[in-house]
């Protein structure tokens, strides 16, 4: 057995690359293997803020669940590639509320295996849940018997789609799902959102495809004002769309003088009444 099997689900696939695993790498984490980091490698050649750019996603993501989490809200679901890792969603909500419910949703079996390895047996695993969802379909993740067993749909939720919404080639179909979400949410509810854009280098769109092209992640960069009328059912709160590091940066946080090099606008919508 390699030293990369042990340890690791048997139905974990280490031979293709795998975006949340990507993701990981590029934060630093151990959930990832040589055929990541091989493609996170050329990704830094091509964009080389890359690392930088994950890190501030994650950090906002953070920034986001606390903000949320500090004006009541304490049921979120995370739909999206990612795995749930140090500083990820469960741990940054209990951080304000310990009673916070989490639930971790995804179309990946390799990332359903890895969050369920992961969470199991910590502190607080009674208040998370991981789910099987499309994430082009994010608004179907309410009707799971888990998430309803879960979250009370009554009360206030967080719907965050982090690095989603640009899987989604087809913009009417993003903000279809988009809109199915608004309406899935109660009153209270709020969506946290990421999505990458080739605003500040058009021309790194092809060199990135092919970047990727050894995963099944094939994603979409779009325009300010695209991502704006996809997310324009909700009601943005201050600053509105950001680039990440823009979004109510942490005091004393230092500024970059580079924020586009992200090449990620996120921004938190209410739920209009």
């Amino acid at each position: 057995m390699s030293d990369e099997r042990r340890g690791t689900p048997a139905d974990v696939d280490l031979t293709t690359p795998n975006t949340a695993r990507i993701y990981d790498y590029l934060l630093g984490g151990k959930d990832n293997y040589a055929a990541d980091r091989e493609v996170a490698e050329q990704l830094l050649g091509v964009i080389p803020e890359a690392r930088t750019a994950a890190r501030e996603n994650h950090a906002f993501i953070g920034r986001a669940v606390r903000h949320l989490a500090g004006e009541g809200v304490r049921q979120f679901i995370d739909i999206g590639t990612k795995l749930p890792a140090r500083g990820n969603v469960h741990e940054v909500a209990a951080e304000v509320a310990p009673d916070a419910a989490v639930v971790f949703a995804d179309g990946d079996p390799v990332v359903l295996a890895h969050a369920r390895a992961l969470l199991a047996g910590r502190p607080g695993a009674g208040r998370t849940a991981v789910v099987r969802c499309d994430p082009r379909r994010p608004a179907a993740v309410f009707d799971d018997p888990a998430v309803r067993a879960l979250i009370d749909v009554d009360r206030p939720v967080a719907c965050i789609l982090d690095r989603v919404l640009h899987f989604i080639d087809d913009d009417a179909e993003a903000a279809k799902a988009v809109g199915a979400v608004h309406d899935a949410l109660p009153p209270g509810g709020h969506l946290v959102f990421t999505h990458i854009t080739q605003d500040p280098e058009p021309e790194s769109g092809g060199n990135v495809g092919k970047v990727f092209q050894p995963t099944d992640g094939h994603f979409w960069g779009r325009s300010r004002a695209r991502i704006l009328d996809i997310v324009g059912c909700f009601e943005l709160v201050e600053p509105g769309l950001t680039y990440t590091p823009q979004w109510r940066p942490d005091a004393g946080a230092p500024a970059g003088d580079t924020p586009e090099r992200t090449f990620t606008l996120a921004g938190v919508g209410r739920r209009r009444p």
